[in-house]
């Protein structure tokens, strides 16, 4: 029975939570217009200039694995631990958080690259991550600040006033999601508490931890970790470019929704499927972008977004496959 609970909690309720606050957002949206939109007013260039840095991302986070992984003394392919890669964000699109043990368990069986130890590498590069964002956050509120205190002081309200959401509707999205986030470190607590019990596994999980202090060349560590996250804004800001209404925005607004889908997507739905939709068009609203058009920007950025996650995540399945019949077949 609790495995059975257990199973609900990590699939069904991630993506009954995100189409819930979908649904909310967009219960009187007009779909209608998305195909008009695409097909005559969207500019495909910058689309796809977007499409190459959302490519770039992920396969320099690969490299940067890589190169957490050489102090232990493991050494496996570039190019699988880009695959891996792949794998593992198309794996959170069914299961959030699940990409970080997924791409462990690509590598182990394609590389024997032992699960525990690269799981450690896993969390530091994470917490490196954090950092980043941290550091990220702090810029753009200190360039844009009057606009993330209007965030929050109207919870949505423009510039004239009116309310992007119902009052219900917003109480309803925040509730959801600090619940969602609430059961998600319950569950971390509990995987903490487990591993903490099995000293053997603990002693290898720190190895792989501390393996980033033990780098040889760290200069090339800190230039990719800036080049991941430089590819992430790339592509989400070259977004603007792509519609006529959003092509006046600045690089700070840029930044500013930026941080705020990226805090947004701690919430565990397939991809932030929801709560990144909420905070990219309340920010949006702000800056004198129109709630249809906010709404019509979200809608198009992140499910194009995502299904790049997934043809990457069927390329990654596709190619280790490959690679692993010809390796048997020599």
């Amino acid at each position: 029975m609790k495995k059975i609970l257990s199973l609900i909690l990590k699939t069904l309720l991630p993506i009954v939570l995100g189409a819930a606050i979908l649904y909310w957002i967009y219960k009187d949206f007009d779909f209608s217009q998305v195909s008009q939109v695409v097909c005559e007013e969207m500019n495909l260039w910058w689309f796809t200039l977007s499409v190459f840095f959302g490519v770039m991302s992920h396969v320099i986070r690969g490299w940067r694995w890589l190169l957490a992984l050489e102090p232990m003394g493991f050494k496996p392919s570039r190019a699988n631990c880009v695959y891996a890669i792949f794998i593992a964000y198309a794996a959170n699109l069914v299961v959030p958080r699940v990409g970080e043990v997924s791409r462990c368990a690509v590598l182990d069986r394609s590389d024997g690259v032992p699960f525990v130890q690269s799981l450690g590498t896993v969390v530091a590069e994470r917490l490196i991550d954090t950092v980043m964002v941290l550091g990220l956050t702090a810029t753009a509120l200190m360039m844009q600040w009057k606009v993330f205190y209007a965030f929050f002081v109207s919870a949505g309200g423009g510039a004239n006033g009116s309310q992007l959401f119902s009052s219900v509707t917003k109480v309803a999205v925040l509730l959801m999601s600090v619940v969602a986030v609430s059961v998600l470190l319950y569950y971390i607590m509990r995987k903490m508490a487990l591993l903490t019990k099995l000293k053997s596994i603990i002693s290898r999980f720190w190895e792989g931890v501390t393996a980033l202090g033990k780098m040889k060349n760290s200069t090339l560590f800190m230039v990719e970790t800036i080049g991941i996250w430089f590819c992430y804004f790339m592509q989400f800001y070259l977004c603007f470019f792509c519609f006529p209404f959003s092509s006046g925005l600045s690089v700070a607004a840029g930044l500013l929704l930026f941080v705020a889908g990226s805090v947004a997507v701690v919430v565990p739905t397939p991809n932030g499927a929801g709560p990144w939709h909420f905070a990219i068009i309340s920010m949006m609203v702000l800056y004198g972008v129109s709630q249809s058009d906010a709404g019509m920007f979200a809608l198009i950025v992140h499910s194009s977004q995502t299904a790049l996650v997934a043809l990457l995540g069927v390329v990654g399945l596709m190619m280790v496959k490959v690679k692993k019949r010809i390796i048997n077949l020599k």
